[in-house]
């Protein structure tokens, strides 16, 4: 039978059907896994509010800082390191995969949801990495993923004992090849089920041909990303009840959220519906409701089709704003239609969306350096798009020293180079033993140490946008308003209005110039006579101010970006000018 492939109602039935069959199975070896129920133990995280709206660094631990000179990247390491991204101005950070797994470069075939992988440390770092960003008032999150496990995890391995193991119910199968071609099962041009009895369990997730199952083979299992990663059942309630307690493990500890990997995906249908079921929907809404019933908690989902959907309040209520981030890329090179959309997204885009520039995924583009073939006024513009705009900014680990990728790679291990910490081009700063992988082709010009040392640095730039946003309420959370283009130039408005004697009052104006020449810029629906007071450039002219009619027009320098706080305070009266005092009767002295 087909286990998956049923219809909704009939496959809700076998639920129950399994249910069955797991009280009659003979008994089996449990896997030496925590597979225990976990009791909600919800308590504060002591961040500040609103935590989760600053600006979050997205960190490949592998990749950041090894501290015990493994050549590898360690949980240590980035607690020892914790200060560079305070000093940012970093308000939350995500974890890319820190559990244990098979395929440690990636990491996304998880082996044991409840522990952390060995070469990044222990459940007792974690812990302390923790401690120490709390107290600096960093919150974090990491990726769980949860579509899928790996196939050398105990639970699979037990599940290849046949349908009499209870746990071959917690993954897909069926029992003979479903068809394939047109009409039949492709995801991304490849066929996603696979013979058990034919998988070297050794795969090292690396591009291969399957082997081709015998024209009488029985017994397969489903893959969405390859035969190394099959797909959990989350119509087994077992599976559903499994993955809510390993949440509520890690929060329990005092995680302050996740990125839910691959949600899209948890239940298919056929060959035309396999992806983004209602479903799917339904129980990733599950997921968002465990996570925030833990106060200050905060979770993203990654939905690359339709991400606006799954950034409703109703499904995940945040998501990766996939595809607008091309729209950045393409705005500071000047194309007209991408500036537009910049200026307006947000007028409709939810605010809980999160945007980025690039991320560890190939398909979502190479590094922003990469991508500009390294010109930095461009950078900057890019830059001051996605943190002066609504939705929670993510920051690519090495992005703002422009770091580029490795040279030679292709795909994501190109993008998951050693951080640069300094201009060592044997490690970059990283480890004192030899990387992992290769540093950055850039390493000797575009590092850490260079730019903290350089006021006009890339990283400095960065560090005045973050530092914006974390002083301007209305910048981090406030309302999107005027939105327009002017030629190449985007102007947007920002305001915040709180009730209450505590609440706050701003009102913000962001310019960006994205042409190579001079141009001027309108700005409509100001107070009538309100100064214009220069926030970026910091202390940049304080002169202008808005017309009876609420207008008021200003010439911005080419690639340029400038941000503008609203005040409709009287402008302080100058007060006359001293006399010096008349020395009396100097001869005398």
């Amino acid at each position: 039978m087909h286990t998956r492939l049923r219809p909704l109602a009939a496959a809700l039935g076998l639920s129950f059907a399994l249910l069955a069959s797991l009280a009659m199975a003979p008994a089996v070896a449990a896997p030496a896994l925590d597979t225990s129920a976990v009791p909600a133990r919800p308590r504060d995280n002591g961040l500040p509010p609103h935590w989760h709206r600053g600006a979050f660094m997205e960190i490949f631990v592998r990749a950041w800082k090894d501290s015990d000179g493994d050549g590898i990247g360690d949980l240590r390491g980035l607690t020892a390191t914790l200060d560079e991204l305070a000093g940012l101005g970093i308000r939350g950070i995500w974890l890319m995969p820190v559990t244990a797994n098979a395929d440690g470069d990636h990491g996304y075939a998880t082996t044991n949801f409840r522990d952390i992988a060995p070469e990044y440390g222990t459940l007792a770092d974690f812990d302390e990495l923790l401690r120490q960003a709390h107290a600096r008032g960093i919150g974090v999150i990491m990726d769980y993923v949860i579509n899928h496990a790996s196939a050398q995890h105990p639970f699979f391995t037990e599940a290849l004992r046949g349908p009499d193991n209870p746990f071959h119910h917690w993954f897909v199968w069926s029992d003979t090849a479903p068809p394939a071609g047109e009409g039949g099962w492709d995801i991304w041009g490849a066929y996603p089920w696979y013979h058990a009895g034919s998988q070297p369990w050794a795969w090292p997730g690396t591009a291969k041909t399957v082997p081709r199952a015998p024209a009488d083979a029985r017994g397969f299992y489903f893959g969405t990303f390859g035969p190394h990663m099959p797909d959990f059942d989350f119509r087994n309630p077992a599976v559903r009840a499994y993955h809510l307690d390993s949440l509520r493990f890690w929060l329990n500890r005092g995680l302050d959220g996740f990125r839910l990997d691959a949600t899209p995906h948890l239940f298919e249908k056929d060959a035309k519906d396999w992806n983004d079921q209602p479903e799917s929907r339904a129980f990733t809404k599950q997921l968002q409701d465990l996570i925030k019933s833990y106060p200050s908690r905060y979770v993203v989902c990654e939905a690359t089709a339709k991400p606006d959907e799954w950034g409703d309040p109703a499904v995940c209520g945040g998501a990766f704003a996939f595809g607008y981030v091309h729209h950045i890329v393409q705005a500071v090179r000047g194309q007209a239609e991408s500036v537009q959309r910049v200026a307006t997204h947000w007028a409709t885009a939810s605010p809980t969306m999160a945007s980025f520039l690039s991320n560890h995924d190939a398909f979502a583009g190479a590094r922003l350096f990469d991508q500009l073939q390294g010109d930095e006024r461009r950078m900057r513009l890019a830059a001051a798009v996605y943190l002066l705009q609504p939705g929670t900014p993510f920051v690519y680990y090495g992005e703002p020293i422009g770091q580029a990728g490795v040279p030679g790679l292709e795909g994501d291990p190109a993008l998951r180079g050693p951080l640069s910490w300094t201009a060592d081009t044997r490690t970059g700063g990283f480890s004192s033993a030899t990387p992992f992988r290769p540093v950055a082709a850039n390493v000797a010009t575009h590092n850490v140490e260079s730019q903290r040392r350089e006021p006009g640095s890339l990283r400095s730039h960065y560090q005045a946008l973050i530092g914006l946003r974390n002083a301007h309420p209305s910048i981090a959370r406030g309302s999107f308003e005027q939105g327009a283009a002017q030629g190449l130039v985007a102007v947007w408005q920002r305001r915040l209005a709180e009730p209450g004697p505590g609440g706050v009052r701003e009102h913000t104006v962001t310019l960006v110039n994205f042409d190579e020449a001079p141009a001027p810029a309108q700005v409509s629906g100001l107070p009538p006579g309100a100064r214009l007071l220069s926030r970026l450039p910091a202390g940049g002219a304080t002169a202008t101010r808005a017309d009876a009619q609420g207008h008021a027009t200003l010439l911005l320098a080419p690639l340029s970006v400038r941000v503008l706080e609203v005040s409709t305070a009287a402008a302080p009266k100058k007060r006359p000018a001293r006399r010096p005092a008349r020395r009396a009767n100097a001869a005398r002295r």
